[in-house]
């Protein structure tokens, strides 16, 4: 039975794919360094105290009576529930508070804000010593994932030269990272363990995605490579295997968007910072797989046989 395949030539458009991708690096990059990266507290350091509390209260009132009364630096996040009832505050500070300070924020709280009954919910306490520590550990982690997961790509399709495969997959895999990273940067959602969550995530989709590609090349060069060019058995691959990452990479982004939407709905702050990255990590994993790593994998066995080539003509 014949396969269902598209016909486009996603090796001979390379160009615009890399393009697309060095535009939005580029532009990633002009907005980092101009707005900054807002981390959460679990990286930098400080101290969160979450409150529920009934009626309306006015987020720069808060902050101006607790700076007055505390005299540190505070920044002040008001959740409002569909309801109107068990409203969410998030008092932050930028240092780490003892347990005296912190039963003096809550004090403040409920003196100068009697009518909306304030309820301490938790409080989280991290020294910027140890908020840098974890972020170096995550950052190991998620170093690790991608090592692994390339040398797992490199021995697997080794008969198809493993080592740039994995190469190229790194490269796809560290595209699909900064695409995560400028998103959290752009929507101004502080970096936390959050994005851990989802660059972890996006490697393993994005992979999957890679090795489908892979192993259709492999099936593919056993029977076409006498007649077919290395570019044409690659480009038939790719069209052959789009389809099915399409539609799982469809499925799973009106998945994680349905949780977003009621994310939003209910104002739940962690699960937003989780579902809308990784929506567009899942747009760019399958993106890199078909349009950035293939033509990339091309790019380099045309140039490793013209090299070969040129060493037996000399010869």
């Amino acid at each position: 039975m014949k396969r269902n395949e598209m016909n486009f030539d996603f090796i001979g458009k390379s160009k615009i794919f890399y393009a697309i991708s060095i535009s939005i690096m580029i532009i990633g990059l002009f907005i980092n360094i101009f707005l900054g990266v807002k981390l959460d507290i679990s990286f930098k350091g400080g101290t969160l105290m979450k409150y529920s509390y009934e009626g309306e209260l006015d987020r720069e009132v808060v902050e101006d009576k607790l700076q007055k009364k505390i005299n540190k630096d505070v920044s002040v996040q008001i959740s409002d529930a569909a309801d109107n009832e068990n409203n969410i505050l998030n008092v932050s500070f930028t240092q780490a508070l003892n347990l005296d300070e912190q039963n003096e924020v809550h004090n403040a709280m409920k003196s100068e804000f009697p009518n909306n009954k304030i309820i301490k919910l938790n409080v989280n306490s991290l020294s910027p010593s140890m908020g840098k520590l974890f972020f170096l550990k995550c950052m190991v982690a998620i170093g690790l994932a991608s090592i692994f997961l390339v040398l797992y790509v490199a021995f697997r399709f080794r008969k198809i030269g493993g080592f740039s495969a994995g190469a190229m997959s790194l490269v796809a895999l560290l595209h699909d990272i900064l695409i995560a990273y400028f998103t959290f940067v752009v929507l101004r959602i502080p970096l936390n363990d959050n994005f851990v969550a989802v660059v972890l995530s996006i490697l393993g989709y994005s992979l999957n995605d890679t090795i489908v590609i892979f192993d259709r090349i492999r099936e593919n060069r056993r029977s076409m490579e006498k007649t077919k060019s290395i570019g044409e058995i690659a480009n038939k691959s790719i069209n052959q295997s789009f389809t099915r990452s399409f539609n799982t990479s469809l499925c799973t982004f009106l998945a994680i968007g349905t949780v977003a939407a009621l994310a939003l709905w209910f104002n739940l702050d962690q699960i937003i910072s989780f579902a809308v990255p990784m929506m567009v990590g899942v747009v760019s994993g399958c993106y890199s797989s078909v349009c950035i790593c293939g033509p990339l994998w091309i790019l380099w066995q045309e140039r490793k046989n013209k090299k070969e080539l040129a060493a037996k003509a000399k010869a």
